[in-house]
């Protein structure tokens, strides 16, 4: 993927605000712009045609971009540590979802759990590929596309700037629901943490991998 360099390089005449706004693309990506689009594996048994709808991608309240680490492997030379590539390594992908009226989410991974190991004895599904499952978040752009001429924004949607798809994802731990006579206005959410083999990062709605 070729790098356009010009827009790291800034000459010494060119340190002004105006500079820095020209090279602010699309004016700078926003964290509270982005969306999850889940999937269950289809043992768990749970709506698997309604849970894609945009309805349940909302209440996804919070998500990362996920990481990129490469260990180190350090040689011991002569008092002085030569600092080599080790293996790469994902972290644990934590997702804070809103608890709606229904609790079909907060269902969701209750059975995708029990489906790994079951509270009752301890059985469980022993085939990784049966309860893995892939899930994708998207950083989204502000500018709306498909508008019409009369710039009616009800069809519009927002772009795909960057999209990772989270491969062979399972759900480790979800949180607790804190419940309290004190607590007021406000409205349930919960965490979960789901353990990642490896994502692919996509460049917006492209379907070639960029990384």
């Amino acid at each position: 993927m070729a790098i356009n360099r010009n827009i790291f390089s800034i000459p010494n005449n060119e340190r002004s605000i105006d500079s820095f706004k020209a090279r602010l693309v699309g004016g700078g990506a926003r964290p509270n712009l982005f969306e999850v689009e889940m999937d269950f594996p289809s043992g768990v048994g749970i709506f698997d045609d309604e849970i894609e709808n945009t309805t349940h991608r909302m209440m996804i309240k919070g998500a990362q971009l996920p990481a990129s680490n490469i260990a180190e492997v350090i040689v011991p030379f002569r008092g002085r540590q030569l600092k080599v590539a080790g293996d790469r390594r994902f972290d644990p992908w934590t997702i804070t979802v809103v608890n709606d009226g229904d609790f079909k989410l907060r269902e969701a991974f209750e059975r995708w759990a029990n489906f790994i190991i079951k509270v009752s004895d301890g059985s469980g599904t022993i085939t990784p590929s049966d309860y893995f499952a892939d899930w994708k978040v998207n950083q989204l752009g502000r500018a709306r596309t498909d508008l019409n001429t009369r710039g009616d924004q009800s069809g519009a949607t927002l772009p795909v700037l960057r999209r990772y798809n989270m491969r062979g994802c399972w759900p480790s731990a979800v949180s607790g629901i804190e419940l309290s006579y004190d607590t007021q206005d406000t409205i349930e959410e919960f965490q979960v943490t789901l353990q990642v083999q490896w994502w692919e990062a996509y460049d917006g709605n492209n379907s070639d991998s960029v990384v």
